[in-house]
């Protein structure tokens, strides 16, 4: 049987990336000694008021559909913290729910770009982006963030990669996989290049309130950049909510007029009774969010101070989020390798990040979503492999 050319633009490196990982997954359900870093699936549970609201608007009956676009309620409260915290006017109709931060990348995709488009995209970049940009027939131009300036975009690049055919800038900041976030100088020249060439910028924020000690600045606050970004948002991992699937887009009112139509045939709103919890994670300022953002902090620096003392890797030590790259060169083994070879050897699961951009060759993604002493055992599995390597310093 013949299938749509779609299913070869959606499959790639990308998605065989996650290979290490879903068997690290399997074999951990099937009772192995396994410690998974290769994913950024936090470790906490959702704070208890965000659940107590949801399970009471469930037991109240509130399961019919929802408006497509999401509760007024929720878009309201997303606008307002998004006006607090760029200056930039905002209200319910520039905001569309989504099923997690991802399917607003793809709905964004989809509204946006079209067969022949050019997209311009810093890497390493998610891995999911590859299959998402070209989806609706786009070409990915990646521009390079170089591991010898810790994975920091330098703009110009992105200036030289712009053509005729160049649509849109996607990127994440914090960036996921590298962690590193965007400097304001940054943006605003990419703010330029958009209003000099007419693009449209997107925007991954997932991790913009798990920073380290630097300031957060979003694309979409900067002057002349109203009409043309699109910030993606997500409680995915500020709340540790992966699970609820709660995301959002925010743009101009015309993008989310064409999201409410592809809603319409894609994904019919969200259920309510996860709505009215998501309210309260946006209203309120919950306790555990700023625990869980220190606490990534903690075995942020736990980790990179244990790795560093590893002769043949290094680690690039994150602005933000609950990831960091490591490199693994001096090793002599390819990232792939290297990850394969760990796994088998001690039940870490990290990933390779090669497939992630050709910046990220010979590094790995190390993820800080296990338990304080898990990692520490991790760190102590991964010391012990690296020095067993042959060749490895002692």
């Amino acid at each position: 049987m013949r299938f749509s050319p779609l299913v070869d633009r959606i499959g790639g490196e990308g998605a065989a990336a996650w290979e290490i990982h879903y068997r690290a997954v399997s074999d951990q359900r099937a009772g192995r000694d396994v410690i998974i870093l290769s994913v950024g699936d936090p470790d906490f549970d959702t704070p208890a008021a965000i659940t107590e609201a949801t399970i009471a608007a469930l037991k109240a009956g509130d399961t019919h559909y929802s408006d497509l676009l999401g509760l007024e309620e929720l878009r309201a409260a997303i606008a307002r913290r998004f006006q607090a915290k760029t200056g930039q006017p905002t209200t319910l109709d520039n905001v569309a729910v989504m099923a997690g931060a991802q399917c607003g990348l793809f709905a964004s995709s989809l509204c946006l770009l079209a067969p022949g488009d050019e997209v311009i995209v810093p890497e390493p970049m998610y891995v999911t982006y590859e299959a998402t940009l070209q989806a609706p027939g786009a070409t990915i131009v990646p521009v390079p963030q170089r591991a010898e300036n810790e994975f920091h975009l330098d703009a110009e690049d992105v200036a030289r990669a712009l053509t005729k055919r160049t649509r849109a800038i996607y990127f994440a900041t914090p960036c996921n996989p590298t962690g590193a976030m965007m400097t304001r100088e940054c943006l605003e020249r990419i703010a330029q290049l958009a209003a000099a060439n007419d693009l449209w910028v997107v925007s991954d924020e997932v991790y913009a309130t798990l920073t380290f000690g630097k300031e957060h600045v979003s694309i979409a606050g900067l002057p002349g950049m109203a009409d043309r970004a699109v910030t993606v948002g997500s409680l995915s991992k500020s709340h540790a909510m992966t699970g609820w699937r709660m995301g959002w887009i925010i743009g101009p009112k015309a993008l989310i007029d064409h999201v409410h139509n592809l809603s319409m045939a894609m994904l019919y709103g969200l259920p309510t009774f996860l709505q009215r919890g998501a309210i309260v994670a946006l209203e309120h300022d919950l306790a555990e969010v700023e625990t869980m953002r220190a606490t990534y902090q903690r075995r942020r620096d736990a980790a990179v101070a244990r790795l560093n003392q590893v002769p043949g890797v290094k680690c690039h030590s994150p602005d933000a989020g609950m990831f960091m790259m490591l490199d693994v060169r001096g090793t002599g083994l390819r990232s792939g390798e290297f990850s394969r070879r760990l796994y088998e050897a001690t039940g870490v699961s990290v990933l390779d990040a090669t497939a992630l951009g050709r910046s990220a060759e010979g590094h790995v993604r190390v993820s800080f979503v296990a338990d304080d002493k898990s990692l520490e055992e991790a760190c102590r599995r991964i010391s012990g492999f690296v020095r067993g390597l042959p060749g490895a310093a002692a």
